[in-house]
């Protein structure tokens, strides 16, 4: 089993997941890429006083850059939705 510090890397701040915060109860982590489901939900229950109803990945795949006239790409990484349970939602605005 993983740390729980190496699973979750952090919120993701974005438009989309503010609104599925307010709007269903989801709460948006990056995560470590090699991490699983399982992982995810006990790493998210382990830090903070939730239950986890569900959790979704998403793989983000890297944009090609250019700096002058060499390219390269950015890091794939991935990212989870959490689903919280009914009584946890008020909670979510906490994270």
């Amino acid at each position: 089993m993983k740390n729980l510090y190496s699973v979750l890397r952090g919120p993701c701040l974005t438009e989309k997941a503010s609104f599925q915060q307010e709007e269903a109860g989801k709460v948006v982590f990056k995560v470590n890429p090699d991490a699983n489901k399982i992982e995810i939900k006990r790493a998210v229950e382990q830090m903070f006083p939730v239950k986890v109803k569900s959790v979704h990945t998403a793989t983000i795949h890297g944009k090609n850059k250019r700096v002058g006239k060499h390219t390269g790409f950015t890091g794939n990484w991935k990212k989870a939705y959490v689903t919280l349970s009914e009584g946890e939602i008020n909670f979510a605005d906490e994270l």
